[in-house]
């Protein structure tokens, strides 16, 4: 890493840090789906319980990764960062050791709460760390081993349910978190944004809200069937909310969404592909 300056062992020590644990995260969204076979075996899970256990991480992830980035600008990058680091790294434990498919689930929830807050720092500690000729090369380090880990997932999952048990897939994370924890407490330097938002705790609940009504529908659908009083209940639901948060968001100057972003018509059109993908 062709980095200088007489902090380059500290700039190099960050960079590894918040590599490591991009990798962490991004690896759980892949990883887990392969030991979902030996999961349904074990704990006796179902197909419903068995796309919660995903779903489940995805849903929180997604629903507060926006205000995991708010709260780093506002409150500090690097607390905010260790604690989600600390949280994620904690729930893999956790998922690790659960002996029902409702324990892991709601700790897969946890994982992905943590996945939220540490995420928007590791780029946010990155920028900040680097000055702006060796901004781009620590960034393309850092995209490039998010794709690494989504793709290295599959193999690696099945590698671990293979020769250690579907609970090796959390427990992997432990070790690393932790050791993670330690040299980000004394190697990252702590940065807030002078212009950080307020946080939009009526956004994030209407579209937490919206999120979850829509994915309950869909999980729910498969066993219930698409005429079912609670899936039809829960398909207005998220309708209404998504309409409300919208409206929202539009009138909010601290929104955790700036609609403006949506008349640009490149952001507009990945959006609804990413959407797209993401249904599918």
């Amino acid at each position: 890493m062709p980095f200088a300056g007489p902090d380059k062992r500290q700039k190099i020590l960050v960079l590894l840090t918040m590599c490591f644990a991009l990798f962490m995260a991004m690896l759980d969204n892949t990883v887990v789906n392969v030991a979902l076979p030996t999961i349904s075996r074990k704990l006796g899970a179902g197909v419903s319980r068995l796309q919660w256990v995903v779903d489940g991480y995805v849903l929180a992830f997604a629903s507060l990764l926006l205000t995991g980035g708010i709260l780093g600008d506002r409150y500090g990058r690097k607390k905010i960062f260790i604690l989600g680091l600390f949280g994620f790294t904690g729930a893999s434990l956790l998922c690790g050791l659960s002996s029902s498919t409702g324990q892991l689930v709601a700790f897969r929830a946890l994982q992905g709460i943590g996945a939220s807050l540490l995420l928007p720092g590791t780029l946010s500690i990155i920028t900040n760390t680097f000055p702006v000729e060796e901004r781009a090369q620590a960034i393309g380090i850092w995209a490039g081993v998010s794709g690494i880990a989504l793709a290295l997932g599959p193999t690696a999952g099945g590698w671990l349910v293979e020769h250690a048990g579907w609970a090796s897939v959390f427990f992997l994370n432990v070790p690393i978190g932790l050791l993670g924890v330690v040299v980000a407490s004394r190697v990252v330097p702590e940065s807030t944004s002078p212009n950080a938002r307020k946080l939009d705790v009526p956004g994030l609940l209407l579209g937490t809200g919206a999120l979850f009504s829509i994915t309950y529908a869909l999980i729910e659908a498969n066993q219930k069937g698409w005429g079912d009083t609670l899936i039809l209940s829960a398909l207005a639901l998220s309708g209404w909310l998504l309409l409300a948060f919208i409206v929202w968001e539009a009138r909010n100057p601290d929104a955790m969404v700036p609609t403006g972003l949506f008349r640009i018509p490149a952001f507009a059109t990945g959006s609804v592909v990413a959407f797209a993908i993401s249904v599918a």
